[in-house]
């Protein structure tokens, strides 16, 4: 018999747990309820029960970290809705960016000027700035070999970094930094009821864009004057272009690692 807790059974034998080698290096555990390796059904499951009936109370989970950009979820509901990886909060004076090699945040370098990121920023996992991306942008030679840059407005007060969230794209601005795309998404917490009404970016308050416009065009910005400003924020867009954006992102992702065929044909389809 499985021990129990209270009315929950444990999984805790070590012949129901297999160990399976997942994308880029993360290790998952799997639990099988049923009978060899061969029926693993991918979950580690803890089954609820109440009186004949059974409830899964835990899916499949991550033995180890995973890392942020290739081993986090777009999200079941991207473009339109996206899971973003945090870097740097509004009340941050410090750059934090997130180590490519690793997957923890390192320190990058103090905020350039007094100005303060407006909103959440980060980068939605599984994409990259590529071909696909670029080409969305005029003036741009290529995409900026990063993941897709990402804004959050949120009402309350958020203020620790490398957490994951779900936002609503509502529109994006169109970023060149050194002739290269750079685009920043911009989006809404999708569970805070206050931007309920933001389907699009020209609804935000004008404030706020203005704040991500006047931040991203001068972040960079040698404030002595010695170099010039690398940076030129082109203009802004709505809701459908930033589901393209998106799109292309997840594209070029897939054309750069090999992964996730779906997302580049996704991409290929809406753009014809």
């Amino acid at each position: 018999m499985l021990p129990a807790i209270g009315n929950t059974v444990v999984v805790d034998r070590l012949s129901l747990v297999e160990m399976r080698q997942g994308a880029f290096g993360r290790d998952r555990c799997h639990a099988n309820l049923r009978s060899g390796p061969s029926d693993v059904d991918r979950k580690a499951k803890i089954w609820s029960l109440s009186g004949d009936s059974k409830r899964v109370t835990m899916d499949s989970f991550d033995r180890f970290r995973a890392h942020p950009w290739h081993g986090l979820s777009v999200g079941p509901d991207a473009p339109e809705q996206v899971d973003a990886y945090i870097e740097i909060t509004p009340f941050d004076a410090v750059k934090y960016e997130i180590d490519k090699l690793t997957g923890y945040l390192r320190v990058d370098r103090p905020q350039g000027s007094s100005a303060l990121p407006p909103t959440l920023y980060g980068f939605v996992p599984r994409t990259f700035c590529g071909d696909r991306v670029a080409a969305l942008t005029p003036g741009a030679a290529m995409g900026d070999q990063d993941p897709l840059d990402i804004c959050v407005l949120s009402q309350q007060r958020i203020d620790r970094a490398e957490v994951i969230l779900t936002a609503r794209v509502v529109g994006g601005l169109q970023v060149l930094d050194g002739g290269e795309a750079d685009d920043k998404v911009v989006a809404v917490l999708a569970s805070d009821s206050v931007f309920h009404y933001a389907q699009q970016l020209n609804q935000l308050p004008t404030a706020v864009v203005d704040r991500l416009i006047h931040y991203f065009g001068t972040y960079k910005m040698d404030i002595s004057g010695n170099r010039p400003n690398e940076i030129e924020v082109v203009g802004t867009y709505g809701r459908e272009h930033a589901l393209e954006v998106v799109e292309a992102s997840m594209a070029d992702y897939a054309d750069k690692f090999g992964v996730d065929p779906a997302s580049r044909a996704l991409a290929d389809r809406r753009r014809s």
